[in-house]
């Protein structure tokens, strides 16, 4: 048994998504049941995405987006270069360079 329980916010989001999905759906003027074939998946896991329940697969969630033509927008989603606080973490732990400095190359030449 898993005894996971998510924080409120990830919950939130997840949610949120869910809501987006479904609307995106609707102006698409598509059934739970056009849009669950044409991801692939059963119609219950749909609903189960769209109602934002947490245990639904995140590959599902990357399908049904693809379906829906959205998989663009998922270019951005935790990005490296916009990962300002990981880049500056990343930086406080390069090691500084010691020692001799090194002798420029026309310092042999004869």
């Amino acid at each position: 048994m898993n005894n996971f329980v998510m924080p409120v916010q990830p919950v939130e989001r997840v949610t949120q998504l869910g809501q987006r999905i479904r609307i995106a759906r609707i102006r698409r003027g598509w059934s739970v049941v056009e849009l669950a074939s044409k991801a692939g998946i059963n119609r219950n896991t749909l609903t189960a995405l769209e109602l934002g329940k947490p245990g639904t697969a995140v590959g599902v969630c990357f399908t049904v987006l693809w379906a829906l033509g959205l998989d663009k927008s998922l270019d951005s989603v935790a990005d490296p270069d916009t990962d300002l606080h990981g880049k500056a973490l990343e930086a406080s732990r390069r090691p500084t360079r010691s020692g001799k400095s090194r002798k420029a190359s026309d310092d042999y030449d004869f």
